[in-house]
């Protein structure tokens, strides 16, 4: 039964995929059949995409129903491009830190501190420090060895935290198993927690009338890329499957500020399937290979596969696929609209890490 094997992303970094992981293979308990491409959905027209809103809780409404992400069950779902939205946000951010910097000598800047040599966390960072460098964001890198202790780390997070010409930083997880997560991501200022993990932050998005600082740059990616192709939020049905601090938790706090009526399945809830099938909007971030069926999707539904997973594939020089929690090639079929793994929500997360950052030396500048 589905429930049986329902599990919450709990990573704090879920997008790229972590290469340690990879000989964990998950097994193939879900196999997908290959009816389709993501690579060659992407071929086809891309929907024009709608002016980026002011606020994540202003949703746009679709032009007409041609533009409309909702299409009819019998033809294919468009393709929520978010290596094309991602673009077109950095293209935005490089626009507005140039008329910071000429308008008030300020440049953004993101400071990354990394703690051990993993091979995969170094190159989250690089990745990081070269999109900065292509909006414009200053950069600032600590790298220190795997047997530091708690004190060295949150003495560095002070050090950036008074620091005036840094307006966001990042402690790239997951930290050696000896340090306290909690009390290492706990010493960032809350005015400068760019990935939006403070429990105040967390606080504030969960009340109504409250702003965070910051939201979580995975869950707002996912609703960045709902609003740029026309879905309807308001008054609609969503479910949210995964119910991490990370992903899950938080983007279901998003949809219900954008008025949406939210449902989340996770490990404990009966009948996932006729819950998820009532739902014009699904957010899937569970870890589990296409788990996520075809018959799982009400026709027309919108589909955001946060989901990453290797899979065994013979045929790829890798030995290995990646897919989401999603199995694309049956809802494809089915929903109206559907990221594609990868290249749908991965490129949406360090993009919204570069608008956090923009946005925090905003608000600490006075900047408009």
């Amino acid at each position: 039964m589905a429930s049986s094997i329902l599990s919450d992303c709990s990573t704090a970094r879920l997008l790229p995929l972590r290469r340690a992981l990879l000989p964990q293979r998950v097994p193939r308990i879900h196999p997908c059949p290959a009816l389709a491409s993501p690579r060659r959905l992407f071929a086809a027209a891309r929907p024009q995409l709608l002016p980026r809103p002011h606020r994540m809780d202003s949703v746009p409404a679709a032009a007409s129903s041609a533009e409309s992400a909702t299409v009819s069950a019998d033809a294919s779902a468009k393709v929520i491009d978010g290596k094309l939205v991602a673009k077109q946000v950095r293209e935005e951010i490089a626009v507005e830190v140039t008329k910071m910097r000429d308008a008030i000598g300020i440049v953004p800047g993101l400071a990354v501190i990394l703690v051990g040599s993993r091979k995969d966390s170094q190159t989250y960072v690089r990745n990081k420090k070269k999109a900065c460098e292509a909006v414009g964001i200053k950069s600032y890198e600590v790298n220190l060895p795997e047997d530091s202790s708690e004190e060295e780390v949150i003495k560095h997070i002070a050090s950036f935290n008074s620091d005036p010409s840094v307006h966001g930083i990042l402690v790239q997880l997951p930290l050696p198993r000896h340090m306290n997560d909690e009390n290492i991501l706990n010493a960032v200022s809350i005015e400068k927690d760019v990935d939006g993990f403070h429990p105040l932050n967390i606080g504030r998005l969960a009340m109504q009338g409250r702003d965070p600082f910051f939201v979580p740059c995975t869950p707002k990616g996912c609703m960045e890329l709902l609003h740029r192709y026309g879905v309807e939020i308001k008054g609609k049905r969503a479910v949210v499957i995964g119910r991490s601090n990370i992903v899950g938790m938080p983007s279901a706090l998003l949809l219900q500020k954008a008025n949406a009526t939210v449902s989340i399945v996770h490990s404990q809830t009966k009948n996932p399937e006729e819950i998820t099938r009532q739902a014009d909007i699904v957010i899937a971030a569970v870890g589990v290979a296409n788990l996520v069926r075809g018959n799982w999707i009400k026709p027309g539904a919108a589909i955001i596969d946060v989901g990453i997973n290797p899979v065994d594939d013979p045929e790829s020089p890798r030995g290995y696929r990646l897919v989401g929690d999603v199995c694309y090639e049956e809802a494809s079929k089915v929903a109206g609209a559907i990221t594609p793994v990868p290249g749908g929500v991965g490129p949406m997360t360090i993009a919204m890490l570069l608008s956090n950052t923009l946005e925090s030396a905003k608000r600490i500048h006075k900047f408009k």
